[in-house]
């Protein structure tokens, strides 16, 4: 599969910048709130680096399969491991916090999704907290399969189990959280203040959220 023809043409219309700002705002709502303001952050599927850039973390960490891809996106104090995620090394007991989002919903298997949430507690503190995030199959299920990478299907209650099953303890299960994509069109116009508007108003999730948000601690 050629991801990056795929992403080029996913994401044609869609404004960089805008990207941005939802991603450096939800950053920081997670840190201050769910993240429990962390020092040490991984991110095992680092894409663009949208959201492992703008964390406010003093340690920094970020996993991708492609060298230059990733070398081109993180910023300078991101700790960058290059390979598959499931099987390059990473520490022990050592992040304050774990974050994913859209991407379990890209391994081949529920038995993949397993192993990389048994990884990922692995590599934490006890204490530390992951978030998941990512289309829920409930809400979601006309549009799901419109991206080519989209193969496991989850949903909150599905994803809650795969992390207790890793060990975790469940601490916050939310059904409907960001809207699907950053395609094209949109609710709101996208601004900081009307980010931060959207993630302090749980109402406004019910109403636009397609994707699920589930919060487990070690």
């Amino acid at each position: 599969m050629n991801y990056n023809r795929i992403y080029q043409y996913r994401f044609q219309n869609t404004n960089a910048a805008k990207k941005q700002v939802v991603w450096t705002e939800l950053a920081t709502w997670l840190y201050n709130g769910y993240l429990n303001r962390p020092q040490s952050v991984l991110d095992p599927a680092g894409g663009l680096c949208e959201f492992i850039n703008a964390i406010p973390a003093a340690e920094k960490w970020t996993i991708d399969l492609e060298a230059d891809f990733i070398r081109k996106h993180a910023a300078p104090n991101v700790n960058i491991q290059v390979g598959n995620n499931l099987e390059v090394d990473i520490p022990q007991n050592h992040f304050d916090a774990v974050f994913i989002s859209n991407f379990l919903e890209h391994l081949n298997t529920q038995v993949q999704v397993a192993a990389l949430l048994g990884r990922m507690y692995a590599s934490m503190k006890k204490g530390g907290r992951i978030v998941v995030m990512g289309p829920n199959f409930r809400h979601t299920y006309k549009e799901y399969f419109d991206f080519a990478d989209h193969t496991v299907i989850l949903t909150e209650m599905g994803v809650a189990e795969h992390l207790y099953g890793a060990g975790f303890k469940i601490i916050k299960i939310i059904d409907k959280f960001l809207p699907l994509s950053f395609r094209s069109g949109g609710y709101l116009p996208v601004t900081s203040l009307t980010v931060k508007t959207y993630l302090n108003i749980s109402l406004a999730w019910r109403i636009m959220g397609k994707q699920f948000l589930v919060v487990a601690e070690k």
